[in-house]
């Protein structure tokens, strides 16, 4: 895939074409310059509907970098690049832990992206912060190529004990060969999601442009509907492609609103 810029204008056919009426834009790059432009994107995009974006958590002023972004309605979720990180306990640093906890006491929502080896310590971040609203992405990037569901399998379950945990249907595709990827090598890893976290707390995740190395928008969203039907039946499909997402960052009729770094500054 050539490098090439991404923008709402490439997705809104897309989303038409499909009937979808809200997506939320993610953070790919760890600096809050990108956060603001997601945000000014979501300002003039009536299909954006939220904003997940990156935080310096172990900045000594995340409280008050929190606060300022929180004035703006699209801001509604906060992911770090943990799969990046050299340290695969990040996490567990004191000072990001205290951020954490106060995300949670904020009622904000938080996106772990990560690999299953990330697993054992999210399982402690969720012990020691039950009320903290998270969803795994991509379903913690599980080997599909090599086709090891161990111990990704018995980690999932574990994280799907804790009620405030959802998990995205989503990254699938280049997780297994990006070339030569089936539905049914897909499986395995979607049905075990869904029988551990159920209807209400799967969604789906279309993860364009990246998709794009391993398959369309549209690939994406008829594979995952597929797999979605056949273990939880048409029932659930406004609930996963939708209604969850809905719920979890909290997306509604907001009102007109703006972060502006300069005003607050």
């Amino acid at each position: 895939m050539l490098s090439l810029d991404y923008l709402p204008e490439n997705l809104a056919p897309i989303l038409k074409a499909h009937g979808i009426d809200k997506t939320i834009t993610v953070q790919t790059s760890p600096t809050v310059a990108e956060t603001d432009f997601l945000l000014r994107l979501a300002e003039s995009c009536d299909f954006i509907g939220g904003v997940v974006g990156w935080l310096d958590l172990e900045s000594p002023d995340f409280s008050g970098e929190l606060e300022r972004y929180l004035q703006n309605c699209y801001f509604v979720a906060v992911r770090p690049m943990l799969q990046s990180l050299p340290e695969d306990d990040w996490i567990l640093q004191p000072r990001v832990m205290e951020s954490l906890a106060l995300i949670a006491k904020k009622g904000v929502a938080f996106d772990f992206l990560t690999f299953t080896r990330h697993l054992p310590y999210v399982l402690k971040v969720v012990e020691k912060i039950p009320n903290l609203r998270a969803v795994i992405d991509h379903l913690s990037k599980p080997e599909i190529r090599a086709g090891t569901v161990l111990p990704w399998r018995e980690l999932m379950r574990d994280v799907a004990l804790h009620r405030n945990v959802y998990c995205k249907l989503s990254g699938m595709m280049t997780e297994a060969d990006p070339l030569n990827w089936t539905q049914e090598q897909l499986r395995p890893y979607a049905e075990h999601v869904m029988e551990h976290f159920g209807a209400e707390r799967v969604m789906f995740g279309s993860d364009w442009p990246v998709c794009l190395l391993a398959a369309s928008y549209e690939d994406v969203l008829t594979t995952t509907r597929a797999l979605v039907t056949s273990v939880l039946g048409e029932a659930a499909e406004q609930a996963v492609f939708g209604d969850n997402a809905a719920r979890f960052y909290r997306i509604g009729q907001a009102p007109a609103c703006a972060y502006d770094p300069a005003r607050q500054s």
